[in-house]
């Protein structure tokens, strides 16, 4: 017993000798062993993983195939041709280039190993907390995501990218390594490379680019559509500051001297974003609205897009986007008058169709024409609404049970002879204030209820949180931005019976034939009470048969439940925004076109609500212009041609 209790053991533990807790705590070579044999444990694990994982051939960019957009009919929409790609060898890439590039994205490039260690620790990080694994790439392991392996933003991919990384660093030249980066990168407006971006950018070979060029393109490397300058105003911002940031940077690693750093102090502005002719006339809105939802719904980026061989099938209905657009035109045409009238210059329209019973965007009327009027203006966030908000002030108030709606409005002024000042106004009614274009009544009815409410049951309703103006007074008058698109979208919740249904733009999308997730649709949600979108339906009706009843206005037959804007609002916008109803004892028409009285029968839903917005922007400028004057109208705010647009398009064949 005595030689077997001496023995000793191959692990000592629990500790032989010890009492206590010290036999349970691990000695130092437990600790050391220990250590020693996970270290070589994973030592040999990645020698496994290093011996199996090969340097797979070149993605070719899904083999150059273009992406194909479908109508809701099935016939081909457009084609976005194959990959814009031009490869250059280093000896056609300024130094000056090259420089801004590894100072923006990898500045040991020229003595790292190809990886990035912490890079790799923060992608773990972000996958344990449930965020996106990407960060801190080399520009050799980016080099290789966009030659060999997917866009795909996973652990596995991540792992493959740290391996492949490694041996490409071993078996290729550093300069191999950067000439291949140049020329598989995505600078943004459909380039690949830095010889299609330098085209795309400023109409020139990257061999021509300066030092000053060549750090806005290297900016762009960290995501064009956040930094094209030439997207959006808070782009040009971001852009110009990581610009300069850049220049700074090859400065503080002696890659500029000062006083070459001191020439280039003046922005370098590339040239106004190009869309190709394919993607001429409503096309090129459409495209936008389609990437923009798959973007939302899949996690795919524009260069995912750009990369091609993607099937999109589309809402967009071919024949009711012609409809919209000649309505538009013929509006325009009949109305308005540059040559005659100032204020007939620098006129945009856009609108956009919804269908009620599930949210798909039938139509869109972005400008005209997407290759040379670049924003999408039923997409835009810079239109306010005026008094096409105030139904949301009105469902608020009914949904929360404030009398009948009857919102005491004002209190008693008193005036210099001791009487009550306009106290017999009819403003104790919202309905009547709707109909009647008064805003008093609004205002007090947000003091009353609270503007947050007011916002919250718009934003349920399908407004997006980012189009609410700040919570002022005048808040309830529509000092709110939202799209054409998110109005019509609202607005299908007052004929669809309290039901919402989130607009979308893309049915179902493949790549390889193989069905890409995320298309699924929710089943619409009760954000209203029925009623009480019966009773907002059934007053908007009032204002839809006086807004269409206008000389040429070309009023329907049918029930048209309809928000606009009023010459009262003495604001820079004009919006129309319909909903055909169901007739008398008629299916197949909007949603739920009951009022509180059951005039109306249930429709399919099928009939799109459209919204159609008016403004004066000229080009460049970051403030809308005055509305006064516009078609000859007398009243001040050409209110009347919406209404006209969207009359045209109904009626039309």
């Amino acid at each position: 017993m005595k030689g077997t209790k001496g023995r000793r053991r191959f692990i000592d533990y629990p500790r032989q000798g010890r009492e206590g807790p010290r036999r349970w705590l691990p000695s130092w070579r437990l600790w050391l062993g220990t250590f020693s044999f996970g270290v070589l444990s994973l030592a040999g694990l990645f020698a496994i993983v290093y011996a199996n994982v090969d340097i797979p051939d070149e993605n070719e960019l899904a083999a150059q195939e273009a992406t194909v957009y479908y109508w809701a009919d099935g016939s081909q929409m457009v084609s976005v041709g194959a990959v814009n790609r031009q490869n250059v060898t280093l000896g056609n890439v300024p130094d000056s280039v090259e420089n801004s590039v590894i100072a923006a994205e990898n500045a040991t490039f020229y003595s790292d190993p190809g990886i990035s260690f912490q890079g790799i620790a923060r992608a773990v990080v972000n996958m344990v907390s449930g965020e996106e694994t990407q960060g801190g790439s080399t520009i050799t392991q980016q080099y290789v995501k966009n030659t060999y392996l997917s866009q795909d933003q996973t652990v596995t991919r991540k792992v493959k990218e740290f391996i492949i990384a490694l041996k490409v660093s071993n078996q290729k030249s550093k300069q191999d390594i950067l000439r291949g980066y140049l020329n598989t990168s995505w600078f943004g407006r459909g380039s690949y490379g830095i010889q299609a971006a330098a085209h795309a950018y400023y109409g020139i070979d990257a061999s021509k680019l300066n030092p000053s060029q060549g750090a806005l393109l290297a900016a762009l490397l960290k995501g064009s559509e956040q930094y094209d300058p030439g997207l959006s105003k808070a782009n040009h911002q971001r852009a110009v500051a990581r610009w300069s940031w850049i220049l700074d940077r090859q400065v503080a690693t002696g890659k500029m001297s000062e006083e070459e750093r001191a020439k280039y102090r003046a922005f370098p502005e590339p040239r106004s974003p190009a869309k190709p002719t394919s993607q001429a006339g409503q096309t090129g809105y459409l495209v936008d609205v389609a990437n923009k939802f798959v973007k939302a719904e899949t996690g795919l980026t524009d260069a995912d897009l750009a990369r091609g061989g993607y099937r999109i099938h589309t809402t967009f209905d071919k024949q009711r986007t012609r409809r919209l657009e000649k309505a538009v035109t013929d509006v325009r045409r009949q109305h308005l008058d540059p040559k005659k009238r100032a204020a007939d210059n620098y006129v945009e329209f856009g609108a956009a169709s919804v269908r009620p019973k599930d949210g798909a965007i039938l139509a869109v009327y972005g400008g005209t024409d997407a290759t040379r009027h670049f924003s999408n203006n039923a997409d835009t966030t810079a239109v306010p609404a005026g008094s096409a908000f105030k139904p949301f002030v009105l469902a608020t108030a009914l949904q929360q049970q404030v009398g009948r709606a009857e919102v005491p409005v004002k209190e008693p002024e008193v005036t210099g002879e001791g009487r009550p000042a306009d106290w017999e106004s009819d403003f104790g009614d919202l309905r009547g204030a709707l109909m009647k274009a008064e805003n008093p009544p609004f205002v007090q009815a947000g003091k009353r209820l609270g503007l947050e409410r007011i916002r919250d049951l718009a934003v349920a309703a399908g407004l997006r949180e980012e189009s609410m103006a700040r919570l002022e007074q005048t808040f309830p008058l529509g000092t709110s931005a939202p799209s054409a698109i998110r109005m019509a979208s609202a607005y299908t919740t007052f004929v669809n019976g309290g039901l919402h249904a989130d607009p979308y733009a893309v049915s179902s999308m493949t790549y390889g034939g193989r069905k890409i997730r995320g298309f699924d649709r929710a089943e619409p949600d009760q954000v209203l009470d029925a009623g009480v979108a019966q009773q907002v339906s059934a007053s908007l009706e009032g204002l839809g048969w006086r807004s269409l009843g206008l000389p040429g206005g070309g009023a329907s037959s049918q029930p048209v439940a309809a928000g606009r804007t009023e010459p009262g609002d003495r604001m820079k916008s004009a919006w129309f925004i319909g909903s055909p109803l169901a007739a008398p004892g008629a299916g197949g028409e909007t949603g739920a076109g009951t009022d509180a009285g059951g005039r109306h029968g249930e429709g399919d839903g099928d009939e799109p609500t459209t919204a159609v917005t008016m403004f004066r922007n000229k080009p460049g400028a970051p403030e809308l212009l005055p509305m006064q004057g516009v078609g000859g109208d007398g009243k001040g705010l050409g209110t009347a041609l919406p209404p006209k647009v969207w009359s045209a398009y109904r009626n039309a064949s």
